[in-house]
């Protein structure tokens, strides 16, 4: 002879039943009774809050459409749910294993392509760069070199150089006319 049901087995045997019925307020009362703990399972498995609730919603659909299967003679209502929360979050957790393993690296693998062609078109840029500034005279390469790498103004250039104020404005402003010319 089996063990007396305890009074919360007696009520999931019975919501069980009713769910089978097509009661609502059967599957209601087991998840009000029962989710927090079977959140808590879903959880110790997946490690991740999101699937977690997501399991369990996908367990209570499990329950409400295969009630009529649940016998009381095979076990506890209890356990049945459990162990119908338990598969579910490890599926969960066994689909989820390729998934992201996937995704992640064909993330990673398009960052590096990007970062790839970012280097590329960078390097492409600074060869150009440099191929665009050695057509320039050495004075005027060096004005806009100070001007746009150092930072300097055109007085300090000017004063640096040793050349009038209008001379150095007026190299830097042909010098990057004939860079965009030449970049184009």
């Amino acid at each position: 002879m089996s063990p007396p049901l305890s009074a919360s087995e007696d009520l999931n045997a019975a919501a069980l039943a009713a769910c089978a019925q097509g009661d609502r307020s059967a599957l209601r009362a087991i998840y009000d009774r029962e989710s927090p703990k079977l959140l808590a399972v879903a959880l110790r498995i997946v490690r991740r809050r999101d699937l977690a609730e997501e399991v369990l919603q996908d367990a209570f659909v499990q329950i409400w459409r295969k009630a009529g299967s649940f016998d009381p003679a095979l076990g506890a209502g209890r356990a049945w749910i459990f162990a119908i929360v338990r598969n579910r979050a490890l599926n969960q957790l066994r689909d989820d294993r390729h998934v992201p393993v996937e995704d992640e690296a064909l993330e990673a693998a398009a960052a590096r392509d990007g970062e790839i062609d970012d280097a590329y078109e960078r390097l492409a840029e600074a060869s150009a760069l440099r191929r665009c500034l050695g057509r320039l005279e050495p004075q005027r390469r060096r004005a806009v070199l100070l001007a746009y790498v150092q930072g300097l103004t055109h007085g300090e250039i000017a004063g640096r150089l040793g050349t009038p104020l209008g001379t150095v404005k007026a190299w830097i402003r042909r010098s990057l006319l004939s860079l965009r010319e030449c970049m184009s």
